[in-house]
């Protein structure tokens, strides 16, 4: 915590020795990064390989700090750091008073994606769906801080039950989407980086059963500490679409951000464990 007291351009040198010891020391998740890039990019030469092995613990160790920094960071700061570029693509959905789901990735900065949408997005509350701490006293004060700009965080293991609780009221929900589903009975299967991959079905299950738009978050990193989101419409009408359907577009804009620069994804994550 004492680290997010620490001016931005000082925490980056800690990020430095923390990537020194999880990739050169400890190899942490190591094989799993290595495996996840060799099976994606199978025609990358070693040392391309070995390249965004590195870049992808620089990108890991960033976002650690940058989240711990995360609870000090001003307004101001937030603003200037995780700016949301197009905003009033959602002016149409808020003069109909309709809610929409907004689906990023853990792609970039994804430790700040409850700070920044109560400074850029108007009239609506803001739900975002996290998975809740161990520890109640972490949890609590977690919530609490990150809540801080006007964004409510939300048990996973209560997602049907906010998005019922909510259905009359304009509102603006975030949910993480790329994770790997934690078993194969409801998951819907998407040709993804050229393997068969496991999405979480529920972002599509209650954007169609209320029929709320859907968009996707692409975020990119600008330079070390500084980052754009750009919100694109996925879906309008969810409930007139085929199951698997919005999961399956939701995928392909991933998937091109990822192709442009794989180093900005979470490969540490165990992303390919279950098989169709």
């Amino acid at each position: 915590m004492l680290l997010g007291l620490i001016p931005f351009f000082l925490i980056y040198p800690f990020s430095d020795l923390m990537f020194w010891i999880l990739y050169g020391i400890v190899g942490y998740r190591k094989k799993v990064v290595r495996d996840n890039l060799s099976q994606c990019f199978p025609n990358l030469q070693k040392k391309d390989l070995n390249r965004l092995v590195r870049l992808s613990y620089k990108n890991l160790t960033d976002v650690v700090v940058e989240g711990i920094k995360g609870f000090t960071m001003t307004r101001k700061q937030i603003q200037q750091r995780h700016k949301v570029l197009n905003p009033e693509i959602i002016d149409p959905y808020k003069a109909a008073g309709k809610s929409i789901i907004t689906l990023p990735s853990h792609y970039g900065n994804w430790e700040w994606g409850s700070l920044s949408p109560g400074l850029f997005i108007r009239d609506f509350r803001i739900i975002a769906f996290y998975k809740p701490l161990t520890n109640p006293y972490a949890d609590r004060f977690m919530r609490q801080n990150r809540s801080r700009t006007g964004t409510v965080l939300a048990s996973i293991y209560k997602t049907t039950g906010t998005f019922e609780s909510l259905r009359n009221e304009m509102t603006a929900y975030i949910m993480a989407a790329d994770q790997s589903p934690s078993n194969s009975k409801n998951a819907i299967w998407v040709d993804f980086l050229g393997r068969k991959t496991a999405f979480l079905h529920g972002p599509e299950k209650h954007a169609t059963r209320y029929n709320i738009p859907v968009f996707f978050v692409d975020i990119q990193r600008v330079k070390r500490g500084y980052f754009t989101l750009e919100l694109s419409l996925i879906a309008e009408n969810p409930s007139e679409l085929e199951r698997g359907e919005i999961t399956r577009r939701y995928a392909r804009k991933l998937e091109e951000a990822i192709i442009k620069k794989p180093e900005n994804w979470l490969w540490s994550h165990r992303r390919w464990k279950l098989k169709a």
